[in-house]
């Protein structure tokens, strides 16, 4: 086998004008490695590598690729240089955790069940007062800074539902000081990650690095009241994450039990992945339907067929096929968490020109998988259509990955799904919304993807 994978070695695409020594660093913005990457992709094809500072990165977009990177036999998680870098303040929680650390299995065995679509019934009430919340925030108002409420919106929910603690995001006049604390840690992890040299790095981001040990501490001080919360009030939170987490740790007989601190990271994981991810895929779900207002007007008509002037009971979300739909659209488009890392379990070669010994990894780039020529002509385009379930079935299943692969994929799907479809129904159904004319998407990453300086106009629905 060794001797068959060292045969077939090919040298990778990668961009012009490598510098020796930085690699390549001409057009590396650190502001925008992934929308870089995927005008790379374009030139360079399904399968490319960047140099920079010496550390390499093979990226991988196109479709039949990806599927041997999906295929868990040959290949499992990597926790890339990005995502390593946040264990500083996630340890082994959830989505840090190296898949061989014993928590993240405890944490995923003890809840999962917290996570399945049944479960969504139990969340459903506070899902919809929040969602209540936006709508008479928004009614009182005539232009709206979206990516910016919808991070209060799910911010709330993940607390709520999750921890039963309260960020009280729409009394605010600006965010909570959560959010500012957790974008920088982002967006700070995300800069530094790009200079893989530890000394010049240190020397590079001396004052940003204390700003951001601000930001780390302040986290860990809504994290020790969240569950400092919970035990002064004496009362339960009627089932929720931390009830399940607490619960086991009190347990001295369940194999699950997760240590205080390991709590603390967990709670952190779920605030953070929780927010940030379904933020943006309403964020952009409402750019393209503002963008497209017969198709908004399609989903409107679905809402009011569908939920009527009632309150839209848990069974009747699921029913909103069209809004779902668009949700999906967004987020072939713009997955707000836009890259995973595999590993390969042993010596072997993908696509037949890309050696991988045990041990090496390489970033799936989802945007570029998601505009794979099997998508059709036309991959930029906003159409819902694409996922009509003749097209879905049309399609090999590996070509649509918003939510990452295999068993360390995004364990919160279903809750994440089942809030936006809620939202973006109750957004449609109180109001039309107009964009502003002049704005061009433009895309924030920090870790995730958010459309910036995305405003609507509104007007409160007849």
């Amino acid at each position: 086998m060794v001797a068959d994978v060292a045969a077939r070695t090919a040298e990778l695409p990668h961009p012009p004008k490598r510098v020796p020594v930085l690699g390549d660093v001409v057009g590396v913005h650190a502001s925008t490695p992934v929308q870089d990457s995927i005008a790379l992709a374009k030139t360079l094809g399904p399968i490319f590598e960047r140099v920079v500072l010496g550390r390499r990165y093979v990226l991988v977009s196109g479709a039949d690729m990806a599927g041997e990177l999906c295929d868990e036999e040959r290949f499992g998680k990597y926790v890339s240089p990005a995502i390593e870098g946040l264990r500083s303040i996630g340890g082994d929680g959830l989505f840090t955790a190296y898949s061989h650390e014993p928590n993240w299995q405890k944490a995923h065995d003890l809840l999962r069940p917290a996570f399945t679509q049944s479960a969504m019934r139990g969340y459903h009430a506070i899902m919809l007062d929040v969602a209540t919340d936006l709508v008479a925030h928004w009614s009182s108002r005539t232009t709206v800074d979206v990516s910016s409420d919808m991070t209060k919106l799910t911010l709330d929910t993940i607390g709520r539902t999750g921890f039963s603690y309260g960020f009280d995001s729409f009394q605010r006049e600006r965010p909570h000081p959560f959010v500012d604390a957790m974008v920088g840690v982002l967006s700070h992890n995300q800069r530094r990650e790009l200079v893989p040299i530890p000394w010049l790095a240190d020397i590079m981001f001396r004052r940003a690095d204390r700003r951001n040990e601000n930001n780390q501490r302040y986290l860990a001080e809504v994290l020790d009241d969240i569950v400092r919360t919970r035990r002064d009030s004496g009362t339960s939170g009627a089932g929720d994450l931390l009830d399940i987490m607490l619960d086991a740790a009190r347990d001295s007989n369940n194999p699950n039990a997760l240590s205080e601190i390991n709590i603390r990271q967990q709670i952190l994981t779920f605030l953070i992945a929780g927010h940030e991810t379904t933020s943006g895929a309403l964020s952009f779900a409402l750019f393209y339907l503002a963008q497209n207002p017969q198709i908004a007007d399609a989903a409107r008509a679905e809402v009011d067929e569908v939920w009527g002037t009632d309150v839209p009971a848990f069974e009747q979300v699921p029913k909103l096929r069209l809004v779902r739909r668009i949700l999906d659209e967004a987020l072939r488009l713009w997955p707000t968490a836009p890259a995973f890392a595999r590993q390969a379990r042993e010596d072997t070669v993908i696509g037949g020109v890309h050696t991988m010994k045990q041990g090496d990894w390489a970033f799936v780039l989802i945007p570029g998988l998601h505009r794979d020529p099997v998508w059709g002509s036309d991959t930029d385009a906003f159409d819902p259509d694409r996922f009509l379930s003749a097209n879905i079935r049309s399609r090999p299943g590996h070509v649509y990955k918003p939510w990452g692969t295999g068993e360390r994929a995004c364990i919160g799907r279903q809750f994440a799904i089942h809030e936006a479809v809620l939202v973006l129904g109750m957004i449609l159904h109180r109001f039309e919304f107009h964009p502003d004319p002049s704005y061009r998407l433009k895309i924030e990453e920090r870790l995730t993807l958010m459309p910036k300086d995305f405003r609507l106009t509104l007007s409160v629905r007849k």
